[in-house]
């Protein structure tokens, strides 16, 4: 198992640190572990991701989901933010993401445009940004710029930075796909190198092999692949997204693997969401059962 750093050794400024111990260690089991529950869909997916659970549309029932099942923090659009989290403001972590994008053009060259900004996230009462970046598009010139002015305002802030690092565009399709465990494994690089506090990949998927670089074209385990993910981030942390749901012992045995390898968490947005209500909190023990067996040190 990789040792996961403690907060001591990221070497933050008092207001990241702070804000960071609350989430981690003042909500949710308070162990240093992290669940969170993300919730802009809407924006990346449109109303689709609602269509089989109707509660779920509905961003009061969600915060109070997040507020229910003691999630370490929610992440939620500017809009929801403003209009619903004052409701359970200071009862679970905001995570206010400052970028998005629709669904409905190509994604041959993503970006995913800043929509709001760190003042706007202090001002709400956040105690983390989220700020997706396509790693390997076409666009990345424009989405480093942006991303450092957010870099810039978080540190000035003493704001925590979460990157949803996610690997996207023509160039990652032909080299493994998105979920490739070359491709997680570079993402989590560089969000580590462009000075992320938190990173959220995808799970990595070691038998997706074309057309990636020869280090990756052998036999790895899921858990040696998920374990190399942890060691590329160092320190900065690292969160297992769920991605689309699927089983639920697949996701548990997931969630396992992660930790085992020194994550400091998960966020799992339609695994949780997409269920009847008490089913769901159901599934958040089970999920919390095991990030019980892995505390900080």
């Amino acid at each position: 198992m990789n040792t996961r750093p403690a907060l001591a050794d990221l070497g933050l400024g008092t207001g990241k640190k702070a804000r960071l111990h609350r989430i981690l260690h003042q909500n949710g089991l308070g162990n240093g572990t992290a669940i969170f529950l993300p919730y802009d869909h809407g924006l990346e997916h449109g109303p689709r991701d609602f269509a089989d659970c109707a509660a779920a549309s509905d961003p009061k029932y969600i915060i109070k989901l997040a507020l229910e099942g003691e999630f370490n923090g929610i992440a939620i659009q500017i809009g929801l933010a403003q209009k619903f989290y004052w409701d359970y403001a200071g009862e679970v972590p905001l995570v206010l993401k400052l970028n998005g994008k629709t669904d409905i053009p190509s994604a041959i060259d993503p970006l995913s445009p800043v929509n709001t900004t760190v003042e706007e996230a202090v001002r709400l009462g956040a105690d983390a940004v989220g700020y997706t970046l396509y790693v390997g598009s076409p666009a990345q010139e424009h989405d480093f710029a942006q991303y450092l002015q957010v870099r810039k305002d978080a540190e000035r802030f003493g704001m925590p930075l979460i990157v949803w690092s996610y690997p996207r565009g023509s160039a990652i399709d032909g080299k493994g796909g998105k979920d490739s465990f070359y491709a997680v494994d570079y993402a989590a690089r560089i969000a580590s190198e462009l000075g992320a506090d938190l990173v959220k990949v995808n799970f990595p998927h070691p038998d997706k092999q074309a057309g990636v670089p020869a280090a990756y074209r052998r036999e790895f385990s899921p858990q040696q692949a998920i374990g190399s993910v942890v060691r590329s981030a160092n320190r900065t942390l690292l969160l297992v997204s769920g991605g689309e749901r699927s089983g639920d012992q697949a996701m548990l045995e997931k969630a396992r693997m992660s930790m085992e390898a020194g994550a400091t968490g998960l966020i799992f947005g339609r695994n949780i969401w997409q269920r009847d209500h008490d089913e769901t909190l159901r599934f958040v023990a089970r999920l919390k059962e095991i990030l019980a067996k892995y505390p900080s040190v």
